[in-house]
């Protein structure tokens, strides 16, 4: 029996969990719905222009708007914490109605989270992170059903062990790890922290050619799984070594024989044994879901925000957030 969302499912109806689109399930309401953006995630503006809900993720009757003279009108505002934590006095003075929701969002970690505090008093309403209980989720990737049993196709490698990385601190866990592995392997490592940055279109056929990536986490807390696992292994074709939330974790994502978890090790030594002396039937076995399912990595904000007016309907209807940072940092 597996733990998945709280509950001890069996392995058939937890993969049936797995294989649901966490943005699938189309909500029509009986008017239009107006979201309103009040920043643009990381400052980056999104194209809005149409009816990019119905277009793009067959979701009718949702309006997103990065108006701010549409806020009396906005049945649900949208404030991304990147923005707000250097912007607070930006934060509208009250609600426009009664019936207009806010909604904090981050896909950071608490770790990279900052200015949390000072928000009590702030009606927040719902929240939509990376966590399973947020009131909506939105994870980094998922895996979804493909509509028949694939042939196995696993990439040329040509490598063993490599590391994309853009922010590298001798204080991180991860970068104590890598240093101990690096001293018993060889680790071929690219990103802008080691001047050696890869092209967006050559990201994935780079890592590809090995045979495992390093899906180390920048800080570890409960489902914080990111592209580092989803885009940068499982869609380039590598088997995922991570670093992150405890096993059990990751199992409510994916297979437990999709990956492997340096907690799993006594020391980097015993893991570097494991991956230098791996046959090739025990290494393609890492791929056997890849014959039903297929990865879904989701890097639109827009199919983010109109998972909003998909799940308007089911959600808590007066509830507040007494303290932002409390839940956060749980």
């Amino acid at each position: 029996m597996e733990r998945f969302l709280g509950m001890t499912v069996g392995w058939s109806m937890f993969w049936s969990f797995l294989a649901m689109d966490p943005f699938a399930g189309v909500q029509i309401l009986d008017e239009p719905l107006m979201v309103l953006i009040w920043d643009w995630p990381y400052g980056q503006a999104l194209n809005l222009s149409g009816d990019v809900c119905a277009t793009l993720y067959q979701i009718e009757g949702c309006q997103l708007t990065g108006q701010r003279s549409l806020y009396d009108q906005a049945d649900v505002v949208v404030f991304h914490h990147q923005e707000l934590q250097w912007s607070r006095s930006s934060l509208p003075r009250a609600k426009a109605h009664p019936g207009q929701q806010w909604l904090w969002v981050s896909l950071e970690s608490p770790s990279h989270a900052k200015a949390m505090s000072g928000w009590e008093g702030t009606e927040w309403n719902w929240v939509m992170t990376y966590r399973q209980d947020s009131d909506i989720f939105i994870p980094y990737g998922t895996l979804i059903p493909e509509p028949s049993e694939k042939e196995l196709h696993i990439p040329t490698k040509t490598g063993l062990v490599s590391w994309v990385v853009s922010n590298f601190h001798h204080t991180q866990e991860r970068a104590q790890f890598y240093h101990n592995l690096s001293r018993h392997i060889r680790i071929d490592v690219y990103g802008k922290a080691v001047q050696k940055p890869l092209c967006p279109t050559c990201l994935l056929p780079t890592i590809s050619k090995y045979k495992f990536y390093l899906a180390l986490e920048n800080s570890i807390h409960r489902d914080y799984i990111t592209e580092k696992l989803w885009r940068n292994a499982l869609l380039a074709g590598a088997v995922p070594v991570v670093m992150g939330p405890p096993r059990a974790n990751y199992e409510e994502f994916l297979p437990a024989e999709a990956f492997v978890h340096v907690d799993d090790f006594s020391s980097a030594k015993d893991l570097v044994d494991y991956l230098a002396n791996m046959n090739e039937s025990h290494y393609r076995s890492f791929f056997a879901w890849k014959r039903k399912y297929a990865v879904k990595v989701y890097d639109d904000w827009r199919e983010r925000f109109c998972a909003i007016c998909q799940r308007y309907a089911s959600l808590p209807q007066g509830k507040v957030y007494p303290s932002l940072e409390k839940w956060f940092q749980n």
